[in-house]
C-alpha cells in the first residue's frame, strides 16, 4: 500500500511539472538516507517504462572533512541491483575562509557543486534530487522568517549560467510517507548523521508545521497552493 502510493505520487510530480522527457540522462545525487535511495529506486524503475526513455544515473559524494559516515559498498551494491552506473568522488571545504554561512550552507554548497561537475562529466543535462515535500515547505517557511521572501525550492529549476536542469521528483510526497517506504523496502540507515544537523532551523520549522496542521488539518494543502500561485 506504502510503495503504491509513493509510485503514485511520484509519477504524478513527473506529469504535473513535466520533470523528464524522452533523451534525458539524469544523475541522481545519492547521498544515503532514505529521500535519495527512495529517488533512485523509483527513477530506475520508472526508466524500464517505454516511455519516456530516459537514463539515469547517480554519484555519492564524500565530504572528507565531515564525520558523516555512510556504507558505500552498500550503496554500490543498492545501485547495481537497480542496474545504475554509481560514481563515487569526494570534495571538501575550509569553514574559516566564510565566516558569513554555517556548516550546513557550505557542506550543501560544496557538494552541490562537485554533483554538477559529475553530470557534466558523464554528459547528464539533469540532476535529480531527493527533496521531499516537507523539505518545500519548511524552506518556504525559512525564507519567509529569515529572508523576507516568500520563496522554496521549485520542482524543477533550469539553471542560468549553463545547461543543466534541477529536478525534485519526489516533491509531492511527505517526509512521514518516505519513512515508511524506507521502512517497507528495507533500506539501511547511514552508519554515523552530520553532527551539525541540529545546528540549523529547520527542525524549528518542522514544530512550526506541526502546530499549524493542528490548527488546521488542511494546511498542507494551503501552504502548497501558497507557493505554487506565488510568483
Amino acid at each position: 500500500m506504502v510503495q503504491k502510493k509513493v509510485t503514485r505520487l511520484f509519477n504524478d510530480a513527473l506529469k504535473h511539472y513535466g520533470l523528464i522527457e524522452t533523451g534525458d540522462k539524469i544523475l541522481v545525487g545519492l547521498s544515503g538516507g532514505k529521500d535519495s535511495m527512495a529517488l533512485l529506486e523509483l527513477l530506475a524503475h520508472r526508466s524500464q517504462i517505454f516511455v519516456p526513455r530516459f537514463q539515469v544515473e547517480a554519484a555519492f559524494i564524500r565530504m572528507t572533512n565531515i564525520p558523516y559516515q555512510n556504507d558505500e559498498d552498500y550503496l554500490v551494491d543498492f545501485a547495481s541491483q537497480l542496474g545504475i552506473p554509481l560514481h563515487i568522488t569526494e570534495t571538501s571545504f575550509d569553514e574559516s575562509t566564510d565566516h558569513r554561512q554555517t556548516h550546513c550552507f557550505l557542506c550543501s554548497w560544496y557538494r552541490r557543486k562537485k554533483l554538477f561537475e559529475v553530470a557534466r562529466e558523464r554528459q547528464c543535462n539533469k540532476i535529480a534530487l531527493g527533496h521531499n515535500k516537507d523539505d518545500i515547505m519548511q524552506t518556504a517557511l525559512l525564507n519567509l522568517t529569515f529572508q523576507g521572501q516568500f520563496t522554496t525550492m521549485q520542482p524543477m529549476m533550469q539553471m542560468d549560467k549553463f545547461p543543466m536542469t534541477l529536478i525534485r521528483p519526489l516533491c509531492l510526497i511527505r517526509e512521514q510517507l518516505l519513512k515508511e517506504y524506507a521502512q517497507e523496502r528495507g533500506f539501511h540507515q547511514q552508519v554515523r548523521n552530520c553532527p551539525f544537523e541540529d545546528a540549523s532551523h529547520r527542525d524549528d520549522m518542522k514544530g512550526i508545521i506541526t502546530q499549524l496542521e493542528q490548527i488546521n488539518p488542511e494546511f498542507e494543502y494551503s501552504l502548497f497552493h501558497a507557493i505554487s500561485s506565488h510568483k
